[in-house]
């Protein structure tokens, strides 16, 4: 009779809908979590969604399958606008997109699945490509220093084109009986110009990069070292100042290999912890610049080699001076025996008398 009760009933319906209702939370929890991973393990290895996840639980599998296909999913309702849109919807043709295995390539595959896929010497293109990019980025180079290096570098660059153009322009000259625009004349003097520019530049640079160890032993960057970091700062303009005195082609060839021993020497004062972690491949980039101009400015000048007349250096106007300095030591000396023969014909005449 107790059971029968209004109240009874009440305190029973409700402890079971209490119990039903966490019971069925718990139920849809853990069936949403089942639902995402058969997703994706479905469209992946192509498998049944019901049985995907928990095999030999099959307890576990007819949750799943309730999930999965039962009322009230995403599984079990058809989007018909949807559907018809896309069914009237125009696809545009682009057959460069078309391959062999473009419909075959999983929507979660992405670039890696396509990476996978290409040959070795398509690979291994793309990583010098990357390298490359990433080298030139600079990331870690403070913009300053990167924007005003770059722009150190390009009145270098410009001798160099320069010296490029103003060959051909003579070599046109040479081949047609006038310049495309400037006359033979006219490129040959202002390449007489630019070479000495150039060579001069090239020392500046020198002696700017043996500067900057002075620098980081003045402000103590991986310690103080003396005589042993301020030697590549004296030996950089050393080597420098000298070749605006030699020969167009020996001079850029020797500033070139100053170049190069120079960043090795950097090189090596970053690996030792003596300039900044970035500075190699900063340095890199400037060393590369320059070379590429210098080698340039050699093709170029070689192709006029014999078409240009020799501009005079420095060394040869100290040889012009010296020899003008000897002939007038020896008109000097031709003069005064002349008076020194003059005189004792004099006295030889007194004599006689």
């Amino acid at each position: 009779m107790m059971l029968r009760t209004g109240a009874t009933r009440s305190l029973i319906r409700s402890l079971t809908t209490s119990t039903r209702s966490t019971t069925r939370a718990t139920y849809n929890a853990a069936c949403f979590k089942a639902q995402l991973t058969s997703t994706v393990r479905s469209l992946s290895s192509r498998r049944s969604p019901s049985f995907a996840l928990s095999p030999h639980k099959p307890i576990t599998t007819a949750l799943q399958r309730y999930a999965t296909t039962g009322p009230g999913t995403p599984y079990d309702h058809i989007d018909a606008k949807r559907e018809d849109r896309i069914g009237h919807k125009t696809i545009n043709p682009d057959p460069d997109s078309v391959s062999v295995d473009s419909s075959t390539i999983s929507v979660f595959e992405g670039k890696e699945g396509e990476e996978q896929k290409e040959s070795p010497m398509l690979a291994g293109v793309y990583q010098d490509l990357r390298t490359i990019k990433e080298t030139f980025a600079l990331t870690e180079v403070p913009r300053e220093a990167y924007y005003l290096g770059l722009a150190g570098v390009l009145p270098y660059l410009a001798t160099s084109l320069s010296t490029v153009y103003l060959a051909w322009d003579i070599n046109h000259a040479a081949a047609t009986g006038s310049g495309f625009l400037l006359s033979g004349q006219t490129a040959e003097a202002l390449l007489h110009i630019v070479e000495p520019l150039q060579i001069g530049y090239g020392a500046v640079i020198l002696s700017f990069l043996g500067a900057i160890h002075w620098g980081l032993e003045w402000a103590g960057y991986g310690g103080y070292h003396g005589y042993r970091r301020y030697a590549i700062g004296v030996a950089a303009p050393a080597v420098a100042w000298p070749t605006t005195l030699l020969p167009v082609e020996y001079a850029l060839i020797a500033q070139f290999l100053a170049f190069n021993f120079l960043y090795f020497a950097d090189a090596r004062a970053t690996v030792r912890g003596l300039a900044p972690p970035w500075y190699t491949t900063y340095r890199f980039i400037l060393t590369f610049i320059v070379g590429a101009s210098i080698v340039v400015s050699l093709i170029g000048r070689g192709q006029i080699a014999d078409k240009v007349s020799r501009l005079p250096g420095p060394a040869d106007r100290l040889k012009a001076l010296r020899d003008s300095q000897m002939e007038g030591l020896e008109q000097e000396e031709r003069e005064r025996r002349a008076k020194r023969i003059a005189k004792d014909a004099e006295g030889d005449d007194d004599d006689d008398e």
